[in-house]
C-alpha cells in the first residue's frame, strides 16, 4: 500500500510563510510528477503548483511568484515554500504523486490526506 503523508500545515497571518512537506511510503517503483493542489471551502479543487521528475515546474496563476515547489526523489518526498500568505489562501492543501509500483505497471495518481492552512483576513 502506498500512503502519502502532509505536514506543516497551520495558522499564518498574512505576509508569512509556511513550508508544506509530502512524504510517500510503501512500495514504490519510480515517482514521476509530484504536485500540489488546494481546496477551499465550496470550490473545486485547483493546481497550486507541479513538478516533474526533470525538475520542471509549472504554478497556478495566482501563486506565480509566491511559492515554490521542490523535490527531493531519493526521498520521495515534495515541497511547498509558501510566501507573502494571503487570506484567499486559505483551503486544504493536497499532495499528488504519479508513479508506479513496480516494473512495466501503468502510473497511477496517489493522494495524500491534505493539510489544513488557514489565512486569516
Amino acid at each position: 500500500q502506498v500512503q502519502l503523508v502532509e505536514s506543516g500545515g497551520g495558522l499564518v497571518q498574512p505576509g508569512g510563510s509556511l513550508r508544506l512537506s509530502c512524504a510517500a511510503s510503501g512500495l514504490i517503483y519510480r515517482i514521476y510528477d509530484m504536485g500540489w493542489y488546494r481546496q477551499a471551502p465550496g470550490k473545486q479543487r485547483e493546481l497550486v503548483a507541479t513538478v516533474t521528475r526533470e525538475s520542471s515546474t509549472n504554478y497556478g496563476d495566482s501563486v506565480k511568484g509566491r511559492f515554490t515547489i521542490s523535490r527531493d526523489t531519493a526521498k520521495k518526498a515534495v515541497y511547498l515554500q509558501m510566501n507573502n500568505l494571503k487570506p484567499e489562501d486559505t483551503a486544504v492543501y493536497y499532495c499528488k504523486m504519479a508513479l508506479t509500483r513496480n516494473w512495466g505497471q501503468a502510473t497511477s495518481d496517489y493522494w495524500g490526506q491534505g493539510t489544513q492552512v488557514t489565512v486569516p483576513t
